[in-house]
């Protein structure tokens, strides 16, 4: 990774996207394709992050299979910011096999959360507490963790009451 681009990817950790994009912007090969489409979705430029991570998923090549899928579940990210829940479950679930594969479990417990939120934005509530206890309870990281929350109430059909998707909480 040259300087550039590692000085782009703390900028966007410190959730500095213009400094990211002044380091990359100019620039067309696939790490930096991928930063400047991060960039976009942190300043809510949703399309134009789309199209920016797809062509970076595109540009890794054949023996950059981690960085394929680190692609993949950011544009599962960006789709979920626009509402877009057209995507196929299928593409983000090898994304998450494949961050597992590679010990990158941040990444792919990510990956399962984001299928997790869109089983809830399509109101298949079943489904969503079943993926949710399945993705263990583990301990977190903590850019993963929901600050304070301790309970996670649902509303089943006809207004009863559910109990916590599948006994998992957080700790702050």
């Amino acid at each position: 990774m040259d300087s550039l681009i590692a000085a782009a990817a703390r900028a966007l950790v410190d959730g500095d996207a213009l400094s990211a994009l002044k380091r990359v912007a100019l620039r067309d090969d696939p790490p930096a394709l991928a930063l400047r489409g991060i960039a976009m979705a942190q300043l809510g430029e949703h399309p134009r992050a789309r199209e920016l991570l797809r062509r970076a998923a595109r540009g890794f090549g054949a023996h950059e299979e981690l960085a394929r899928a680190r692609c993949v579940v950011a544009e599962a990210e960006v789709a979920l910011a626009m509402r877009d829940l057209r995507g196929s479950p299928r593409t983000l679930a090898a994304a998450s096999a494949t961050l597992e594969a590679r010990a990158d479990r941040a990444n792919a417990l990510h990956a399962r959360l984001i299928a997790v939120r869109r089983l809830l934005l399509l109101g298949r509530l079943d489904e969503a507490a079943s993926a949710l206890a399945s993705v263990g309870a583990g301990p977190l990281p903590s850019r993963l963790r929901a600050p304070r929350a301790t309970k996670w109430p649902l509303r089943g059909q006809g207004g009863r009451e559910r109990s916590e998707l599948g006994g998992c909480h957080l700790s702050p």
